[in-house]
């Protein structure tokens, strides 16, 4: 409950900044209105002082959006930490993973900033260490009795032991045997932001790069190809996976969110 007040007290807060949000960029509109009739010093640096106030403001709503997300990520752990059992079908687990991809916070860098890691294709240094809540890449082996396949599947941090250097991971589609441990080796920190096309292409993997990527309606990662990437923020990369069935080894175009295509990793025990 307090997760949810929490929560109330940032939604009334992005609220209250889209009507500053809105004032700013009328304010805005009029100078530059201005700027064809009085290209004056005074007027260009008025442009220039409203285009900053409304970069404040989207940028403190932006703030406020990630930590909703963080609250939420939050209560889950608490929740499932006192015993609560979240029991999904297929379906609903589907579209679970459908939303955190969409609600994924987006990064929009400041001129001549350097991107951080985990924004879009960028990866974690070798130093970091994913936190408890964390969704996360996993190579796990099937469950099935006397099978020495394994998969890369989508899984979240339950916890990280630094002296065995070891995770405690918890596969969201699996009943029978649900926790892992891993080493960090086998353990690959999904996104934690958008990369905005726009403003920092170079947080996206180029044409033709091969990747890891999230199979649709699965909660596997397999290998695939870029074939088109995200036109902006909210588009999806087209890829093409790997695929002995089709004729020239690769499936059709399909749509993968950021959130779910990472850079390939090759298997090591």
């Amino acid at each position: 409950m307090q997760g949810q007040t929490k929560i109330q007290e940032r939604l009334r807060g992005i609220q209250s900044l889209i009507h500053e949000i809105e004032e700013a960029r009328n304010a805005s509109e009029s100078t530059i209105n201005k700027l064809s009739q009085n290209n004056t010093p005074s007027t260009i640096k008025q442009a220039l002082q409203d285009a900053e106030k409304e970069e404040r403001l989207i940028r403190q709503a932006l703030s406020k959006i990630y930590e909703i997300h963080t609250i939420r990520n939050e209560s889950r752990i608490q929740a499932r930490n006192s015993g609560q059992k979240e029991m999904l079908r297929k379906g609903q687990l589907m579209k679970m993973l459908q939303i955190s991809a969409q609600t994924l916070p987006l990064y929009v860098s400041k001129p001549g900033e350097k991107l951080p890691p985990l924004v879009g294709c960028i990866p974690a240094n070798s130093e970091y260490t994913a936190k408890a809540g964390d969704m996360v890449a996993a190579l796990t082996k099937v469950v099935d009795k006397g099978s020495d396949e394994e998969n890369w599947i989508m899984a979240e941090v339950i916890s990280y032991n630094f002296h065995t250097q070891k995770y405690e991971i918890h596969d969201i589609d699996e009943e029978q045997k649900p926790r892992h441990i891993l080493s960090r080796r086998r353990v690959i920190p999904l996104p934690l932001y958008r990369a905005n096309p726009e403003t920092d292409p170079i947080a996206l993997f180029p044409k033709g790069s091969v990747v890891m990527a999230l199979y649709p309606q699965t909660t596997c990662f397999y290998k695939a190809i870029i074939n088109d990437l995200p036109a902006n923020a909210s588009k999806d990369y087209e890829v093409l996976f790997e695929d002995s069935t089709y004729a020239n080894g690769y499936s059709d175009p399909m749509f993968v969110a950021q959130r779910f295509v990472i850079s390939i990793k090759q298997r090591k025990s």
